[in-house]
């Protein structure tokens, strides 16, 4: 790219980052304030993120954070999986197919989750832990499924050729070959499935019912009577498992054995 074509390129991206990142900073700094005010700094202190360990409503919203991503991230990948594997060769209907598949990334989260919260209303399920676990599920399938389909694009179908023309059943070839090499990219989706239900709100805020309240909800709602800076802290340990999470996702990704 000509910088004579296009002036103040440089300039213009590094305002961009800095309206993007620069509240994130201030929001951790402002985690280790010792003042109970979040916007008047006094001096530095890790006091409150022992408070939201000491917390027992935080601790039960991580823990259903976690359960549920943990049970959602894994009933997307396999669900990821097996569509992987079935839209891997040439059908009649696969584009309509990877469509679908492909849509919760396409329509606004506030529409899916309105839509799920009345479909679960009409047929009576009660709201609570196991109807966001469906609704985590249903909406963490394409963030599973794109890591595990780019790696099936790159592998080459010469090994699992070797391994059948040696005898071997096709259950075999897939246990002893395919998954081995595809095993990166299952675990880069899991990790991808894992942080978006981790990170979601608007879906969890739906549909959670009474003892079911998550991370993001549990912010959401102490954030009305102010921000204070155990509200960053937990902001800021949320924001640090999913920034490694990713990297950990990106990294697993590129591996090649």
């Amino acid at each position: 790219m000509n910088p004579r074509r296009f002036p103040f390129t440089r300039e213009i991206s590094l305002a961009v980052m800095a309206y993007l990142y620069v509240p994130v900073v201030v929001l951790i700094a402002y985690s280790f304030n010792a003042n109970r005010t979040a916007t008047i700094w006094t001096h530095a202190s890790v006091s409150w993120y022992g408070r939201i360990l000491e917390n027992p409503s935080i601790q039960a919203a991580a823990w259903n954070s976690l359960v549920l991503a943990v049970c959602a991230a894994t009933a997307a990948t396999l669900l990821a999986l097996l569509a992987a594997l079935s839209t891997r060769r040439d059908f009649l209907g696969r584009g309509a197919a990877e469509t679908v598949l492909n849509m919760p990334l396409i329509l606004p989260e506030i529409v899916v989750a309105v839509a799920t919260l009345l479909l679960f209303v009409a047929l009576g399920v009660h709201l609570g832990l196991t109807a966001m676990m469906a609704a985590h599920t249903a909406f963490c399938i394409p963030f599973a499924y794109l890591p595990i389909r780019a790696r099936l694009d790159g592998m080459s179908g010469t090994y699992e050729e070797a391994a059948q023309d040696l005898y071997a059943s096709r259950f075999r070839t897939f246990r002893r070959v395919t998954m081995p090499m595809l095993w990166p990219g299952v675990m880069a989706g899991f990790t991808l499935a894992f942080v978006t239900s981790l990170d979601d709100f608007l879906t969890s805020f739906f549909l959670s019912g009474p003892g079911t309240t998550t991370l993001p909800v549990y912010i959401f709602s102490a954030i009305r009577s102010g921000i204070s800076p155990e509200i960053n802290a937990i902001s800021a340990v949320m924001l640090v498992v999913s920034v490694l999470l990713v990297a950990l996702s990106f990294f697993l990704g590129r591996l090649r054995r």
